[in-house]
């Protein structure tokens, strides 16, 4: 059983987030205060840093969304997927497939947990790795943005033409993270915003364009 937050990053990581371990302690003791107070913090410490179990080098997508799902079973730790077999699906998910089918003029490839995407080299983070059971963006105050700013900064480094899917207005805060021809950007897929400029901003042809103009492998959506 992981005990630590910092037991819970993928060795390939820890050197680059070395440089942001004082933010890492103090939120691993923030979930040691939430424990011992009852509070339901999600996901569970050992699927916080899940996205990590892909290695800097395979990174050519990252898909930024804001903070895990508060529904309780629902957060594994991958921006926007649940566990496989998950009904209904959150309303987020649906549109991304939804939106999949309209652009790629098929369904996708991915079950809900998206798995098959982080095998091709999707790296699926959230601006906020936790959040309370039941609170959407329960943990906006707590020092992830240095974490995600680590995270991100590490992968720019390993493939400086990384291709930077930001949907909604906090992923958008880290633009100036990424080459500026490499970002595909657009409204969050939420339910409340993504008729304002998620459905039919055709990310994920975008994004294979971009990875062919860099000589990358497209991703199979």
């Amino acid at each position: 059983m992981t005990t630590t937050l910092w037991d819970a990053i993928p060795p390939a990581w820890q050197a680059c987030l070395s440089l942001c371990k004082s933010e890492v302690d103090e939120i691993s003791r923030l979930l040691a205060i939430a424990e011992q107070s009852g509070i339901r913090v999600v996901p569970a410490i050992e699927k916080i840093f899940t996205a990590l179990t892909i290695v800097p080098s395979d990174i050519s997508v990252v898909i930024l969304g804001q903070d895990p799902y508060p529904t309780p079973n629902y957060a594994i730790g991958l921006a926007f997927a649940v566990p496989e077999g998950t009904k209904p699906l959150p309303g987020s998910l649906r549109n991304v497939f939804k939106e999949v089918e309209s652009d790629i003029g098929r369904a996708s490839v991915a079950d809900c947990s998206l798995q098959t995407w982080v095998d091709q080299g999707v790296l699926l983070l959230n601006t906020s790795l936790t959040t309370e059971s039941g609170i959407r963006a329960g943990h906006v105050t707590w020092p992830w943005e240095k974490i995600v700013q680590t995270i991100l900064r590490h992968v720019v480094e390993v493939n400086p033409k990384v291709v930077a899917v930001l949907w909604g207005n906090h992923a958008k805060q880290f633009a100036q993270m990424f080459d500026v021809e490499s970002i595909v950007e657009s409204a969050h897929p939420s339910p409340l915003s993504a008729s304002r400029g998620f459905l039919g901003s055709k990310p994920f042809s975008r994004v294979n364009e971009t990875l062919v103009a860099n000589q990358k492998q497209m991703i199979n959506w």
